[in-house]
């Protein structure tokens, strides 16, 4: 595929702007709005946030990787550009839609590319109730938060809470507690991708709890639904050698 018009950002670091400055020298820039692909310059944070800043554009994004973490990038080479480009693979994924009751009464919704978490506010556990599709399933659950994954999330907060690492394309979510105390031996669940998860949260006056779509948050909450969005896509270009399942399936066999 051709990708005549780019559009670059970057992050604040010093590497990412320097690779800014001079990728926009040698190959121009064309604002978002209007490019054929938008190339990313940082890490996978800068990633996220140019999925969720122009996601209502569905232009596709080509990371390069001038941050900490990358495995959301690809990695950094000035030369050829456009050939790398019109190599690329791309990989589609699907946020999840979080829809958030606080105790006014009022809703809020977001979308999560890696994952909703909810914590606990204060010293207090939080205690909350599980339904999947309307069916109770773990009537308390005391622990410091809980969040649910997509495939493309697992490897991230997913995986430093012991939660599995999925490989995309499985058609699953995880469900993973962050340190729980009851259930003792609950570590958490695979559940479709069809499915939606919502957390009652109980004594929420007392136990308050935040609930984060990967970095938009709401404070005391007291009902929380999730659900995958497939109306809305978002497409990560990956050059073949290094495709965001490879990725995925190489993290598995990481010592």
């Amino acid at each position: 595929m051709e990708f005549g018009k780019v559009a670059f950002v970057a992050g604040r670091q010093p590497d990412a702007q320097t690779a800014y400055e001079r990728l926009v020298q040698q190959y121009g820039n064309t604002p978002p709005e209007e490019a054929d692909v938008i190339v990313a310059l940082g890490g996978d944070g800068v990633m996220l946030e140019t999925m969720h800043s122009h996601m209502h554009l569905d232009t596709p994004i080509y990371g390069m990787n001038r941050g900490s973490v990358g495995f959301l990038m690809n990695d950094y080479e000035e030369g050829d550009l456009p050939g790398r480009l019109a190599r690329a693979q791309a990989s589609v994924l699907h946020p999840l839609r979080m829809l958030a009751t606080t105790g006014d009464g009022k809703q809020h919704q977001a979308l999560a590319i890696n994952e909703v978490s909810l914590f606990r506010e204060t010293r207090l556990a939080a205690k909350t109730k599980i339904y999947v599709d309307d069916v109770e399933r773990l009537d308390e659950l005391i622990c410091d938060g809980i969040l649910i994954s997509t495939p493309a999330g697992s490897t991230a907060y997913n995986l430093s809470a012991h939660g599995p690492i999925i490989p995309l394309g499985a058609g699953v979510l995880a469900l993973t507690p962050i340190a729980p105390f009851r259930p003792r031996r609950w570590r958490g669940a695979l559940l479709p991708v069809t499915a939606e998860v919502t957390f009652e949260i109980l004594e929420s006056d007392h136990r308050p709890v935040s609930a984060t779509a990967d970095y938009t948050e709401v404070r005391e909450v007291k009902r929380i639904s999730v659900k995958e969005d497939r109306t809305v896509s978002l497409s990560i270009l990956f050059n073949p050698e290094h495709s965001l399942e490879e990725r995925v399936l190489k993290e598995q066999f990481e010592p």
